[in-house]
């Protein structure tokens, strides 16, 4: 039986917001329905529905970062049953069968997952993203909220929380080099990157805040950093040439690449998770002298989100967050890409019930 919702929803690029009806396909035996009571804003968002990232399939409802309570389950669903905390991030479904998947690596599957919103659906719809009451979602891509975590501030872990988490995994901030910890710097201090500072922080890492000012410095330190450096003061990367183990690049916009790599220790790394649209220019010299490394990531898979879920969970890291009803989502949108927000901006979905369908 198809599921009827009231969702946030746009019909072109340059319209606002209206609260419209969208139709959720027919649960499958696999399928379970989320009952959503928080859904993030995330940057990523607001490129899609810009066009900043190619031409969006309007009329579109968008949102990834989602948390809430099941509803209802198939009947061959085995994991989950009604009244659990959820979670659903940024992928809704995938082969299952590739290499990547077989692995965890769904983010990367082989045949190209399935995302929250604004992709091809098992059932040849365009998938509707978390603005919504309502979600409809194959067990596999749900993840566990734990009890620690209220629904506003888990909402946006689903994607800035596991976006800052799996690199710093990877290449291992919570490894100590020689006795000591290693030195991460993050650059930006933003809905990426005070999910990182936090992350690191708790791994055991010696954290660093990268800026263009000292502006934020007294929050760096409330997060878990031990210090803001400017990078707009006179001699800045003359000055900490070789400093860091792992710098993790939360900023999407240019930035002089060479010079950040020559900020790293030798055999360190750049993990990249902040998305420019412009090309960025490197000399292969910045990473053939020391070594050193020039990483993408994209997310993860769905059991590091369950782990990383379960890591905030035990070391009290959350979103720090503020609440808007659905009247107010393209004034904060503009906060967003003004820089207004500190740090992410969450939907309460309860306001849907007295909002008028445009």
């Amino acid at each position: 039986m198809t599921i009827t919702v009231k969702a946030l929803q746009k019909t072109g690029p340059d319209q606002p917001f209206q609260v419209a009806t969208i139709e959720r396909r027919d649960p499958r035996p696999t399928d379970v329905v989320i009952d959503i009571k928080a859904a993030g804003i995330c940057h990523s968002d607001i490129h899609t529905i810009r066009n900043e990232w190619g031409e969006a399939n309007f009329p579109l409802t968008v949102g990834h970062e989602i948390a809430g309570v099941v509803e209802a389950v198939g009947s061959d669903v085995t994991d989950w049953k009604v009244g659990d905390r959820v979670g659903v991030g940024c992928m809704v479904d995938s082969c299952g069968t590739c290499e990547e998947c077989r692995a965890g690596q769904e983010q990367n599957c082989l045949e190209g997952n399935v995302g929250t919103y604004n992709a091809t659906d098992v059932d040849g719809t365009i998938t509707q993203g978390g603005y919504a009451q309502k979600v409809v979602v194959d067990e596999r891509f749900v993840c566990r909220i734990p009890e620690g975590l209220d629904f506003d501030v888990a909402a946006p872990l689903l994607c800035a929380g596991i976006t800052t988490y799996a690199p710093l995994a990877r290449w291992g901030a919570a490894d100590s080099k020689d006795g000591a910890p290693k030195k991460v710097a993050v650059l930006g201090l933003g809905g990426l990157g005070h999910m990182g500072v936090q992350i690191a922080a708790a791994m055991g890492a010696d954290v660093t805040v990268l800026s263009r000012t000292r502006k934020k410095e007294q929050l760096a330190i409330e997060l878990g950093a031990q210090q803001t450096l400017a990078t707009s003061e006179d001699g800045f990367f003359a000055d900490h040439r070789g400093e860091f183990d792992i710098i993790l690049n939360t900023i999407s916009a240019d930035i002089p690449v060479d010079k950040y790599l020559g900020l790293l220790k030798p055999r360190g790394v750049v993990a990249v998770v902040g998305l420019p649209p412009q090309k960025q220019p490197l000399s292969f010299g910045s990473i053939i002298g020391g070594g050193k490394v020039l990483a993408g990531s994209n997310i993860g898979g769905i059991a590091q989100t369950q782990e990383m879920l379960d890591f905030c969970a035990e070391h009290g890291i959350a979103a720090q967050i503020e609440t808007i009803g659905v009247d107010e989502a393209d004034a904060a949108y503009e906060r967003v890409v003004a820089g207004e927000v500190f740090f992410r901006v969450v939907i309460d979905t309860a306001t849907f019930e007295d909002a008028e369908v445009a």
